[in-house]
């Protein structure tokens, strides 16, 4: 009993410390005054003075624009990828492509930005490109480290998918690609899903990789480091409350319709 007392204790005192944070940040940004340690009382003050500071809206649209797209690819890519390494059977194959996946989430990203930036830097030079970095970069730079989390997000799920559904398919008349789409791709819809929101955040939130590939196109991240030189403004405390507040529906949103695919998916079963 007392082991239980203790769990539930240490489990709270966990949560606290990984959300309190987030919590004060969402209280400041409700804040009247420009200050974090007096509290003048609630106010929209900030939210207003976000929407008409134009640099950051547009580093905002920026940074979705990107997200959005390096997710996308990198969902596609790396779906085709997971698919392309579970159909290899040879384990020694499997697991050299593993070690290599695994590389860029272990590299430092200092060593990943600084070296993609000298791989478009001697691309450039060789293209006679004036300006070599730009959004082009950028987007291949979030593609290149999003893959990794895409494949491994998938692959699990792949390997849960009884291997005689897509014969028992194709027996059924459909043909090798259909009885894919058909089978085997709602079956790892949520590892697809899982993986595009990994990719979506991780692109999101990238400060250092972008910091060394952008050229002259401004993300936010680099929008609120260029902040920090003199002090962060408190509408970047209504900023992120609000991207906060978007990702966490998304979130809810998304397990809410897993919960109900795999509620549909036993009452299937039963039913048969």
């Amino acid at each position: 009993m007392k082991k239980n007392y203790s769990f539930k204790i240490y489990t709270c005192l966990l949560y606290f410390f990984l959300y309190a944070p987030i919590l004060v940040m969402i209280f400041l940004s409700f804040n009247k005054s420009k200050t974090a340690t007096v509290f003048k009382g609630f106010s929209l003050k900030w939210y207003k003075e976000l929407f008409r500071d134009q640099v950051t809206i547009e580093a905002l649209k920026n940074t979705l624009l990107l997200a959005i797209l390096s997710a996308m690819v990198a969902t596609l890519l790396g779906t085709v990828t997971a698919i392309g390494i579970s159909f290899y059977r040879k384990k020694w194959f499997q697991n050299s492509v593993m070690f290599v996946t695994n590389i860029p989430m272990l590299n430092p990203d200092i060593v990943t930005g600084i070296s993609l930036m000298l791989l478009f830097v001697f691309a450039g030079s060789v293209m006679g490109l004036k300006t070599p970095l730009g959004f082009g970069t950028l987007l291949i730079a979030h593609i290149t480290f999003n893959l990794p989390y895409v494949i491994l997000s998938v692959l699990p799920k792949l390997r849960q998918v009884d291997p005689h559904l897509q014969e028992a398919a194709e027996d059924l008349g459909c043909t090798p690609f259909k009885a894919f789409i058909k089978v085997v791709l709602p079956s790892v819809y949520s590892g697809i899903v899982t993986g595009f929101m990994m990719s979506f955040t991780l692109s999101l939130d990238d400060f250092v990789i972008s910091y060394f590939t952008n050229g002259t196109f401004n993300t936010l991240p680099i929008r609120i480091y260029s902040m920090t030189k003199q002090r962060v403004t408190p509408d970047m405390y209504a900023l992120s409350t609000l991207i906060f507040l978007t990702v966490l529906i998304l979130l809810i949103l998304i397990n809410v319709s897993q919960a109900k695919g795999e509620k549909k998916k036993k009452e299937t079963e039963i039913i048969n």
